[in-house]
C-alpha cells in the first residue's frame, strides 16, 4: 500500500476515522469527569552542611551536601517520616497510602529538593507538604547528629512552605482530551484499514477489470431519479446520466468496427445491480444515434420492461416461443422514435426450456435481421440460467456491477458461468457511483476507452455523419446525429 493508496482509503473511510475521533474524545471526556481531582502542595528544602574555614572546606561541604541531597530525597518517602506525619496530623491513612501521595525531587547540581504532595483536599494537601518537610527536618537532625554530641555535619531548612492549592493538577483535560482524540484517531484508521481489506465489492475500475478479466466500457452515476422511471429523455436532457449512456453507446460501437456487435444481452450476477435501466437507455441511445433497436425482455420470470416502458405486456416473447403469436403481432412500437420493445409476455412454466429452444434462436435471428441492434435485457446470472442460455446466442454481452455492491465472488462466479457456455463478454458497466465522496462520478476522469483517452472525433461537414481515426490511420464513418456528436 503506497501513499496514493493510503490517501484514497482515509478519504473513502473518512466517516469511520471521524466516528473513531468522536469515541476517543467522548471517552477522554469521561475519564475526565469520572477522575477524583488531586491538589498538589509543594515545599522546598535546603540542604547545607558546616562550613569550614577557607575555601577548599567551603568546596568540600558543597559537593558532601549535593552527595546528601540524593539520600534524602529517598528518605523524604520512606516509611518513617510517613509514619511520624500521619502521627502528627492523626490522618485517617496507614504510612503507606501516604507514601504513595508523596513526591520527592533532588534538582541536578544543587542543594534542594522540592517536595510534591498530592490530595483530594486542597488544605490537606497543605497540610502533609508542610508536616512532612517539618518532619524531616526533625528526622536529619537525629540523624546527622554525632551521639557524643556536637554539631550535626549536616542540616535540613523548609526554605519554601506550602500554601493552599487554587486548581487541581488532575484530571489535566486538555492532555485528556488530545490523548483521546488522538488513540481514536488511530482506532478509526486501524478500523477502516481493516474494513477495507475485508471489503470484497467492487468499488472501482481496477477490481472490476480485474475480476472480469475484460474493459469497462460504461460508468454510469447514481440516479435516484431512475428508480421512479428507468427511461431517460434523451432528446432533452443532458445531465451526467445521460452523457454516460451516449458514452457506452459510443464504446459500444468501437468495440469491434470489423463486426460490430449488433445482438447484445445485458445481464447481472444478482438482482438489483441495474441492469434493466442499463438495458433502457443503452437502447434508447442507440435510438437517439438514429439506429433501428428493439428492446427484448428476456427475463421471462420477472419482466418489468412492459411497465417501465408504458407498452403491453400481456403478449410477448413467451407467446412467439409458444406459438399462439407471430413476432410481428407482439412487437411494440414506442413514444421514442426508432425504439421497439418485445415484451416477455406471461410468465411460462419453463422459461430456461423456451429460451434454449430453436424456436427462440429462430427469434433473436429474425429480430437481427429486421433491427440495427437487438438489446436484450436478461435474468441475473446467478438467480437462473436463462441469462447464460440467451448469451450463449447473443454477439456479445454485457456485464453489469452495481459500485460497492456487488461482491467480488459473486460477479466472478457469473464471468465463469458466461464462460462455461461459450459467451462473449463485450465488456463490463459500472452503475450506481456515487456522485459525491472519494468515489464520486466524475466525468473526465472516468470516461476513456483504455489507459489513455480516446483521440477527439473529426466531425464531418454533413451533420449526420461524423469520421473518426481508427489505430490504423484509417477514418471511420459512421451515422450519427448533432447531439450525438456534440457530446460523445
Amino acid at each position: 500500500m503506497n501513499l496514493r493508496d493510503i490517501a484514497k482509503l482515509l478519504r473513502e473511510r473518512w466517516i469511520t476515522i471521524c466516528a473513531g475521533a468522536l469515541v476517543g474524545l467522548l471517552c477522554a471526556i469521561a475519564v475526565t469527569l469520572l477522575t477524583t481531582p488531586l491538589y498538589q502542595a509543594t515545599t522546598r528544602l535546603f540542604v547545607s552542611t558546616s562550613s569550614g574555614a577557607s575555601v577548599s572546606d567551603l568546596y568540600q561541604g558543597n559537593l558532601f551536601s549535593q552527595e546528601r541531597v540524593l539520600s534524602y530525597a529517598e528518605l523524604l518517602t520512606g516509611e518513617t517520616v510517613a509514619q511520624r506525619t500521619v502521627d502528627k496530623l492523626g490522618l485517617n491513612m496507614s504510612a503507606s497510602a501516604l507514601r504513595a501521595k508523596v513526591k520527592a525531587t533532588a534538582k541536578p547540581d544543587t542543594v534542594l529538593i522540592d517536595v510534591a504532595v498530592r490530595d483530594p483536599s486542597p488544605v490537606r494537601a497543605r497540610d502533609i507538604a508542610n508536616a512532612l518537610s517539618d518532619e524531616f527536618v526533625v528526622l536529619v537532625s537525629e540523624l546527622e547528629t554525632p551521639r557524643v554530641g556536637g554539631t550535626p555535619d549536616a542540616r535540613v531548612v523548609v526554605e519554601q512552605r506550602a500554601s493552599i492549592p487554587s486548581n487541581p493538577v488532575l484530571p489535566n483535560k486538555l492532555r485528556n482530551l488530545g490523548i483521546g482524540i488522538a488513540l481514536g484517531v488511530l482506532a478509526g484508521v486501524g478500523l477502516a484499514v481493516v474494513r477495507d481489506l475485508m471489503d470484497n465489492t467492487v468499488k472501482d475500475k481496477e477490481i472490476l477489470e480485474e475480476v472480469t478479466s475484460a474493459s469497462v466500457v460504461g460508468y454510469i452515476p447514481l440516479d435516484r431519479d431512475l428508480r421512479v422511471s428507468p427511461a431517460l429523455s434523451f432528446d432533452s436532457d443532458n445531465s451526467p446520466s445521460t452523457e454516460s449512456f451516449r458514452k457506452l453507446r459510443t464504446n459500444l460501437q468501437f468495440l469491434a468496427v470489423d463486426d460490430p456487435p449488433r445482438l447484445i444481452v445485458v445481464t447481472s450476477s444478482l438482482p438489483n445491480e441495474g441492469k434493466t435501466t442499463t438495458s433502457v437507455n443503452i437502447a434508447l441511445a442507440l435510438a437517439e444515434a438514429e439506429h433501428n433497436v428493439v428492446l427484448v425482455d428476456g427475463d421471462l420470470r420477472r419482466p418489468t420492461l412492459a411497465k417501465h416502458l408504458d407498452v403491453v405486456g400481456t403478449a410477448g416473447l413467451s407467446t412467439v416461443l409458444s406459438g399462439a403469436a407471430s413476432l410481428d403481432d407482439v412487437l411494440q412500437k414506442t413514444k421514442f422514435p426508432h425504439l421497439t420493445v418485445l415484451t416477455a409476455g406471461p410468465n411460462p412454466p419453463n422459461p430456461s426450456e423456451l429460451l434454449g429452444s430453436q424456436a427462440a434462436k429462430k427469434v433473436l435471428g429474425e429480430l437481427r435481421s429486421q433491427f440495427d441492434y437487438v438489446i436484450v435485457d436478461s435474468s441475473p446470472l446467478l438467480a437462473v440460467t436463462d441469462g447464460a442460455i440467451l448469451a450463449a446466442n447473443a454477439d456479445g454481452t454485457l456485464v453489469v456491477a452495481r459500485c460497492a455492491d456487488t461482491k467480488r465472488e459473486q460477479l466472478g462466479h457469473a464471468i465463469e458461468v458466461l464462460n462455461d457456455v461459450g459467451a462473449k463478454l463485450l465488456g463490463a458497466v459500472l452503475t450506481m457511483i456515487p456522485t459525491r465522496g472519494p468515489r464520486s462520478y466524475t466525468y473526465d476522469h472516468y470516461y476513456h476507452y483504455g489507459d489513455t483517452p480516446r483521440q477527439p472525433e473529426r466531425i464531418t461537414t454533413k451533420s449526420t455523419e461524423e469520421a473518426v481515426t481508427a489505430g490504423d490511420g484509417s477514418e471511420i464513418v459512421r451515422a450519427a446525429n448533432k447531439s450525438d456528436t456534440a457530446n460523445d
